[in-house]
């Protein structure tokens, strides 16, 4: 695949199995982050990769940190909790990493950590892996963040969810660039 037929053709895929990208597809996926627009050269951001029996360590600590904020949550609710990272073989957990600076606030160096974020999404589609960015409530919560290792300056932009595309992609709704782009 081109990279123009990937940009122009991506989609998220909700849906992923085994298997997790191979090798060279993996090794791919992580240069292309490292190749995002990035003010400075500062490398901005850094990436864990969560795998195997990672996973369940991480639903773990995803419930740890929902039961710090409600400790009356019902074990069922508990469970869906910890399921959410077996939804892939490999998740990726990108991480901005600010650095001081005086010309590059903390936001451009977010952004950067996004679109590193991005570049490993059109990566493992030209590829024909299955990618979903996901956020949600534990992306932001500091107890998973510090389960993680992060340090202050550090914070969660995304998971990225990597896997073998299963079931039906849903259908891309085609966009027309004049309903956003205008002269000045």
């Amino acid at each position: 695949m081109n990279a123009l037929e990937a940009l122009l053709t991506r989609n998220s895929v909700p849906r992923l199995g085994e298997p997790e990208p191979a090798a060279e597809q993996l090794e791919n996926i992580c240069r292309a982050a490292l190749r995002a627009a990035d003010h400075a050269m500062l490398r901005p951001w850094r990436f864990l990769i969560v795998r195997g029996e990672a996973r369940e360590r991480l639903g773990g600590l995803f419930v740890e940190a929902a039961l710090a904020s409600d400790p009356d949550m019902a074990p069922a609710e508990q469970d869906r909790l910890r399921a959410k990272t077996l939804r892939a073989p490999m998740i990726i957990v990108v991480i901005a990493s600010h650095v001081e600076h005086p010309k590059v606030p903390a936001i451009e160096q977010d952004l950067s950590a996004g679109a590193a974020a991005q570049n490993m999404l059109n990566a493992a589609h030209a590829q024909g892996v299955g990618a979903m960015w996901r956020t949600g409530s534990m992306a932001y919560d500091r107890r998973v963040m510090d389960g993680l290792g992060l340090a202050g300056n550090e914070k969660i932009i995304g998971f990225l969810y990597l896997g073998t595309a299963a079931g039906n992609l849903k259908n891309l709704r085609p966009e027309n660039p004049a309903d956003y782009f205008r002269e000045w």
